[in-house]
């Protein structure tokens, strides 16, 4: 089975990029989505997160615009959310990945905004970056609800420049250009990906995390 990751800074056109994935039959696990429900009431994170957060509870549920806000603009802050999130992520990836081998998907997908940043390209057979012209990108996320232009700056200081990403990537997909330019493109990679041989997924992936 192989493992891509598909990844892209903020605005780029990930979640459209993932959705595409999944009608192509290649099934994603969404780190975002693990995320939000690890933080949701009952959640798995969210007693810890309490603890050493407690400002940012509201109405007995975490605010996620107050942390986003503290763990901007301190970065020991920031660690120390990663250090009760990821790895509540990284197991949800490998049962995910468990049962994908296990159902005999020749493909998975790994949906990760910070790939590159946490080290999770090293978990990956291949990488998927998405990308599009600055000024889009901006104007995207611009677009969403409680984004500033300080907020956006700060989001954007804490991950890898696009460029890099890119330079770093097996496959770039411009999703400025449109949708259908992004489908084509996402569909030459799955059918390549269905010619080629896994080197990374066995059985206890988990301890290559390090």
């Amino acid at each position: 089975m192989i493992i891509l990751g598909l990844t892209g800074s903020i605005g780029m056109g990930k979640s459209t990029a993932s959705n595409m994935l999944s009608r192509l039959g290649v099934p994603v696990c969404d780190a975002d989505a693990l995320t939000h429900q690890f933080m949701a009431p009952n959640g798995a994170a969210t007693g810890q997160i309490k603890k050493i957060f407690p400002d940012t509870i509201k109405c007995g549920k975490i605010d996620r615009q107050i942390l986003g806000k503290l763990v901007l603009k301190d970065t020991s802050l920031l660690r120390k959310l990663e250090e009760i999130i990821h790895p509540m992520v990284w197991e949800a990836q490998e049962k995910f990945l468990r049962d994908c081998s296990r159902n005999r998907y020749s493909i998975a997908a790994l949906d990760i905004p910070l790939l590159f940043e946490n080290g999770a390209d090293k978990r990956c057979d291949v990488i998927a970056v998405v990308t599009a012209p600055g000024f889009l990108q901006k104007q995207r996320v611009m677009t969403r609800s409680g984004m500033t232009e300080e907020r956006y700056n700060n989001i954007r200081s804490n991950q890898m420049s696009d460029q890099l990403k890119r330079n770093k990537a097996d496959f770039i997909i411009n999703t400025g250009i449109g949708r259908r330019h992004t489908f084509n493109a996402l569909s030459t990679i799955v059918f390549f990906l269905n010619q080629s041989k896994p080197k990374i997924w066995r059985p206890g992936w988990l301890e290559l995390r390090g």
